[in-house]
């Protein structure tokens, strides 16, 4: 019997984040979006959380040294065609996974991750300046909510000429595209991609769902996995907020607190 010939090996994508050990957010979430969009995940962790539904009971941040040695692992052996970061939690681990991105020649997400769906701080505020200066600027596309929009430029949003002005803001710390993410803003969520000369506003359904936790790392890495798949930004992000809605819409109850999205609603509905 003939032997069959080896597959193709898939896009392959990179996270550099958090444990979420509840399994809704951080790597975990990562993960579960690249299977679903059908490439090879890959990860680089960043630091340890003990974590549920209630929110973060504790966080251990890992040695630059061990991400930087999980990051060259994986990239000069096995490659990427793009990477995503979350949670890095102080300025050295920043400065650390933005030096290793400018070496890196694949497209880079960035989730200035700032503070968990309980709002547990999960960047020490030291920090921000070296994700202003030195994260920022090697980003393809930054995906920042509008706490983390506050936290790094001071720009209170309150409305869609205010998430303009956040995102003039923003693109002048160096990333080619910016999405300000409208989510916590009354009526249905619009977000907005800008690169400041295009604008495209991405509008879709509130579901009246409370189990959203994940949803910021989730709508992050389903871009990374576009871009790695060969679509350019606004395809990546326009499929990536498709994919993040129906999660919501099919989130469910876990704990006592706040469940998480749905990362395999397309298998479980059969589409």
């Amino acid at each position: 019997m003939p032997i069959p010939a080896p597959a193709a090996a898939p896009a392959r994508v990179l996270t550099v984040a958090g444990s979420d050990s509840g399994g809704g957010a951080g790597i975990q979430a990562d993960l579960k979006t690249m299977l679903a969009h059908g490439v090879h995940g890959m990860s680089v962790l960043t630091a340890v959380t003990a974590q549920n539904s209630l929110g973060v009971q504790g966080a251990w941040e890992l040695p630059a040294e061990a991400v930087r040695a999980q990051y060259r692992s994986v990239v000069d052996d096995i490659g990427v065609q793009a990477v995503k970061t979350g949670m890095l939690s102080s300025a050295l681990l920043v400065e650390t996974v933005a030096e290793l991105l400018a070496g890196t020649a694949a497209p880079a997400v960035v989730d200035p991750v700032g503070v968990s769906k309980h709002g547990d701080p999960l960047l020490a505020a030291e920090a921000l300046d070296s994700v202003r200066t030195r994260l920022l600027p090697v980003a393809t596309v930054a995906t920042p909510n509008l706490d983390e929009v506050t936290q790094l430029t001071g720009v209170r949003v309150t409305d869609g000429p205010g998430m303009l002005r956040a995102a003039a803001a923003l693109l002048e710390f160096g990333p080619r595209w910016v999405v300000v993410k409208g989510g916590h803003l009354p009526g249905d969520p619009v977000d907005l991609l800008t690169d400041g000369t295009e604008e495209h506003w991405l509008p879709a359904p509130r579901h009246d769902n409370r189990h959203t936790h994940g949803t910021g790392c989730t709508l992050a890495s389903a871009i990374a996995c576009g871009l790695a798949l060969g679509q350019d930004v606004p395809t990546a992000v326009r499929g990536a907020k498709g994919y993040v809605t129906g999660a919501i819409a099919a989130g469910f109850p876990l704990g006592a607190g706040i469940g998480p999205v749905d990362h395999g609603w397309r298998t479980r509905q059969g589409s």
